[in-house]
């Protein structure tokens, strides 16, 4: 399924949320785990897929992480309590002193939920991660061993965020979605602005180089991290791509909301694309994407799944939800004149 956005005209744009990488690149300037993830491109892998050139950005060892999600949840928790202390020293006495006093809460389909609890375990807060049935349970491990406590509640991802927003408002804990809604958008627009370092790490090496990219491939969940990335191409990139948004054909929530003019659920049955299986867009996602995404692309779970294949035999491994841009080369017209940047967004599931 494809979906060209026939409302977008490269109008200056106007965004919810800040598309610069300036404050979490501040930040991250002092922390010993950050350095800027792989972006190579691959001959082989752009001939199999039919493409005159492919770069891969891969977010697989990101701050040992294992996905672009370690850039938002925890620069959001860091931003939160240098607002909170009305200090920029996170480890100085009265930054600790403040965080101590603050618990973060968010629902997760698992990398969002690690970035939150490492956020909280690095700057003394304590966290709460909401998971729904679905989410394996190595994300669970992996997030208790960051001290950070597991709560199993819901019946899917969206169900989940109902119960962690009820949880929020009992406890008087603060709630840090990487999703928004209407009066919602603050925290998640943190969360995103950590993503566009994502963006700015690859306009610097295409900058050095001068070669950029015809087509960008986001794919998109909530659609977070792609609006983040798009935001900051539209406003920082020397040279403007097709920009293209790739989701499950389970799930494609942003597909049917930018056709429909207003946000819609897009219901399905469950994808094999974890953690980009969710049926309802974030706010501030639909409208930015709107106004900056050129195509919209629905692949199916066998299409992903390939798409893993095809990355395993280079020697790059990774899950449906982190190959879908792969997957979503296939959908495009004329691609063998293509040259295309598309996003290993995570490493494969530790069981």
């Amino acid at each position: 399924m494809v979906y060209r956005n026939q409302d977008r005209d490269g109008a200056s744009q106007v965004h919810g949320f800040r598309v610069s990488a300036d404050r979490p690149l501040g930040l991250l300037a002092a922390c010993p785990a950050y350095r800027p993830t792989a972006l190579s491109e691959s001959p082989e892998l752009a001939s199999e897929s039919g493409v005159a050139r492919l770069w891969i950005k891969d977010e697989s060892t990101r701050m040992g992480l294992g996905s672009f999600k370690a850039l938002g949840g925890a620069f959001a928790v860091a931003q939160m309590i240098a607002d909170a202390s009305g200090t920029p020293d996170l480890l100085g006495a009265r930054a600790r002193a403040v965080a101590a006093t603050m618990t973060f809460v968010t629902a997760s389909a698992g990398n969002h939920g690690l970035s939150v609890a490492a956020g909280a375990k690095v700057f003394g807060a304590r966290a709460v991660i909401v998971l729904g049935p679905d989410v394996p349970e190595s994300f669970a491990g992996r997030i208790r061993a960051l001290g950070s406590d597991v709560i199993r509640a819901g019946r899917d991802y969206d169900d989940s965020i109902v119960h962690t927003k009820a949880m929020a408002a009992e406890n008087d804990w603060l709630l840090l979605a990487d999703g928004s809604w209407e009066g919602y958008t603050e925290r998640p627009g943190m969360v995103m602005e950590g993503y566009t370092v994502l963006a700015e790490e690859c306009r610097v090496r295409f900058a050095e180089t001068g070669l950029w990219p015809s087509h960008v491939m986001l794919q998109a969940g909530v659609g977070g991290m792609a609006a983040a990335i798009a935001g900051h191409i539209r406003t920082s990139w020397a040279e403007q791509p097709t920009i293209v948004v790739v989701e499950p054909d389970r799930a494609p929530c942003l597909l049917e909301s930018v056709r429909a003019g207003h946000m819609v659920r897009a219901d399905g049955d469950v994808s094999n694309m974890g953690r980009l299986d969710c049926k309802e867009a974030s706010l501030l996602a639909f409208e930015g994407l709107r106004q900056d995404a050129d195509m919209f692309v629905a692949v199916t779970d066998r299409e992903a799944q390939a798409a893993v294949d095809r990355f395993a035999h280079h020697g790059l491994a990774t899950t449906p939800s982190g190959g879908a841009g792969l997957a979503g080369l296939r959908h495009l017209s004329a691609r063998d004149q293509a040259s295309c940047l598309i996003i290993l967004s995570e490493g494969p599931e530790i069981s």
